[in-house]
């Protein structure tokens, strides 16, 4: 009796994985921002800006939750947000991945190394 072989995770394998993580995830960052831009553009393009007070970001733009409800509100500039914040999530997603690649092929010392980096990152942001 055959029996079948089991396919190993080869390195190759995990770079086109990686790669094709970061490319899907810039073409859905860019999808969101059109998508936003377009909204934002219907909602307030034929309006005149005022220079003449400065008003920081609001609320809704700087934390994600308010971003994600806003953003299915329909605001423009709030799907514009949630799509920056997935073109931030990009690499991230890599990062974790690369940690799964190197667990699968039992290498500590990246794991630890990529952890680390994966921690610097989280604190940073």
């Amino acid at each position: 009796m055959e029996s079948t072989p089991k396919h190993k995770i080869q390195d190759r394998d995990i770079e086109n994985i990686m790669g094709n993580l970061l490319r899907y995830g810039v073409l859905a960052s860019l999808f969101v921002v059109l998508i936003g831009a377009a909204f934002y553009l219907l909602q307030h393009g034929s309006e005149t800006p005022n220079y003449k007070k400065f008003l920081g970001e609001p609320k809704r733009l700087s934390e994600f939750k308010q971003v994600w409800y806003s953003a299915f509100q329909g605001r423009g500039r709030s799907i514009i947000q949630l799509g920056l914040f997935i073109l931030i999530a990009t690499p991230i997603a890599r990062i974790v991945f690369s940690i799964i690649g190197y667990i699968l092929e039992r290498d500590y010392l990246y794991i630890i190394i990529t952890v680390i980096v994966l921690g610097v990152i989280l604190f940073s942001l």
